[in-house]
C-alpha cells in the first residue's frame, strides 16, 4: 500500500525475488509528499548526523547515514542521466529572522556536525559565501520529485519484466479494511502472502492504532511555493545563493532552483515554516495557509534579494508527512503491525533516501524474518525498539 518512494522501493525488491506484487494508491503514484516535497536528497536522516550518534549510537547513525548514500547511488544508476544531479547540498546557519546569537548557536551546532561526520569518514566541507555560513556535503543530491518518481516507476515496470514476474499497480484505490493475508479496498479484495502499508502522511489514519492519546506517529502538513520563471538577472543571482540544495534554520526552511524544461526559465522552490504555527500544522489537510505561506514567501524574498511581485508565486501546495514521536528522537517506523503485515513511515520530513531504507528492511522483515536495525522504531508501543 503506498506508491510513493518507500511503496516503489518495496515493489523493486520484491519482485527482484521472483514475487507477484499489486501496488495501491488512493491517489496517483507520487501523488503525496513523494512528488510534492522539496528534492533535497540528502544523506542521513531528520536529526542531524552528531544528534543520531548521541542519542541511536554510531553504529546505527553510520549504518543508515551510509545506506541512505548507497540509495542515492541506485537511483543515479537507473535512472536517466540528469533526473538526480548530485549537486551536492549546504546547510546554512541562520535564515529568516535569525539573529547574531541564533547564527552562533547553529554555527556551533554545523562544527559539532562537521566532526562526528569526519570521524565517521563520511564528507563534509565547511564554507562561506554569497549565501551564507555553514557546511557543503558533496555525497548529497537534487531532483524534481515527480520526474525522480516516474522514473523510478518506469524502472521499477522495466525490471518486473526483466525479472519475469508479475506487478499490477491499481491508483485510485481506496483500502477499506487491511488484515492478515487480505486487504480490502474500495475496488475489490487482494489476498497476499504479506502486506506492507508503505505510507507516511496519514499512516495514523491508515492504521489506527498508531495513533490515539500516546500516538507513535502523527501526521503534518509541509508548505511550500514555487516562483514563476525568473528572467536572467534574477537566475543569476539566485544561483549564486542557491547553488545547490540549500537548508538553514536548523532544516525548518529549504529550497532548491529547479531548471525545469528548455525554453523556460528556472523556477525558485522553497518551502518551511512548519514551525512558525506548530499546533496549526497537526493536520491532514494539505490546504496553504497564509501565515505559513507568508514566512515561506520572505524565505524567497532574501534568496531573491528582492521583493515578490504580484503574480510572481505561480504555485502554492501543502502535503501531508508523518513524525514519529518525540521519544522516538527522529527515527522512522519499521515493523509489523499484524501477522504478516507490515509497515513503514514517520520519516519526519527526509523520506526521500530513507522511506526506501525502511522499505526494503521491511521487505526483509517480511520475506527472511530479519529483525530491522535499531534505526528504526516498531511501530506499536510496547514492542521493543
Amino acid at each position: 500500500m503506498g506508491l510513493g518512494g518507500s511503496g516503489l522501493a518495496a515493489v523493486e525488491e520484491l519482485t527482484a525475488r521472483g514475487l507477484s506484487v499489486v501496488g495501491l494508491d488512493a491517489g496517483r503514484v507520487a501523488a503525496g509528499a513523494a512528488g510534492r516535497n522539496g528534492g533535497l536528497l540528502l544523506g542521513g536522516t531528520a536529526p542531524f548526523f552528531h544528534g543520531a550518534v548521541r542519542d541511536w549510537g554510531a553504529e546505527p547513525a553510520t549504518w543508515l547515514y551510509r545506506q541512505t548514500l548507497a540509495e542515492l547511488d541506485h537511483l543515479l544508476d537507473v535512472l536517466p542521466a540528469g533526473v538526480v544531479r548530485r549537486s551536492g547540498s549546504l546547510r546554512l546557519a541562520g535564515g529568516v529572522d535569525a539573529d547574531d546569537d541564533e547564527r552562533a548557536r547553529e554555527l556551533a551546532d554545523c562544527a559539532a556536525q562537521a566532526a562526528a561526520l569526519r570521524e565517521h569518514g563520511i564528507a563534509v566541507e565547511e564554507v562561506s559565501g554569497a549565501f551564507g555560513e555553514g557546511l557543503f556535503l558533496p555525497d548529497d543530491a537534487q531532483a524534481n520529485p515527480v520526474v525522480r518518481h516516474l522514473g523510478v516507476l518506469a524502472h521499477v515496470q522495466r525490471a518486473a519484466r526483466d525479472h519475469g514476474t508479475r506487478l499490477h499497480l491499481h491508483e485510485g484505490t481506496h483500502v477499506r479494511r487491511i488484515m492478515p493475508g487480505r486487504v480490502e479496498t474500495d475496488r475489490g479484495v487482494v489476498s497476499a502472502g504479506v502486506v506492507l502499508v508503505a505510507v507516511d502522511g496519514r499512516l495514523d489514519v491508515v492504521l489506527p492504532q498508531l495513533g490515539g492519546e500516546q500516538p507513535r506517529v502523527r501526521t503534518a502538513r509541509l508548505q511550500m511555493l514555487a516562483t514563476a520563471p525568473l528572467d536572467d538577472d534574477d537566475a543569476a543571482r539566485v544561483r549564486e545563493r542557491v547553488p545547490c540544495g540549500v537548508y538553514e534554520r536548523w532544516g525548518y526552511d529549504y529550497a532548491q532552483l529547479d531548471d525545469g524544461v528548455p525554453g523556460r526559465g528556472p523556477r525558485l522552490l522553497v518551502g518551511g515554516g512548519r514551525d512558525v504555527d506548530p499546533e496549526a500544522e497537526w493536520t491532514t489537510t494539505t490546504d496553504p495557509t497564509p501565515r505559513v505561506q507568508t514566512h515561506v514567501e520572505r524565505v524567497a524574498e532574501r534568496l531573491l534579494g528582492r521583493t515578490l511581485g504580484a503574480g510572481e508565486v505561480a504555485h502554492r501546495w501543502g502535503a501531508s508527512v508523518g513524525y514519529t514521536a518525540p521519544d522516538a528522537a527522529g527515527r522512522a517506523l519499521c515493523g509489523l503491525v499484524d501477522a504478516r503485515v507490515a509497515a513503514v513511515g514517520g520519516y519526519c520530513g527526509t523520506g526521500n533516501l530513507v522511506g526506501a531504507v525502511a522499505a526494503r528492511a521491511a521487505v526483509r522483515l517480511l520475506l527472511d524474518g530479519e529483525r530491522p536495525p535499531s534505526c528504526f522504531i516498531h511501530p506499536l508501543r510496547g514492542h521493543g525498539q
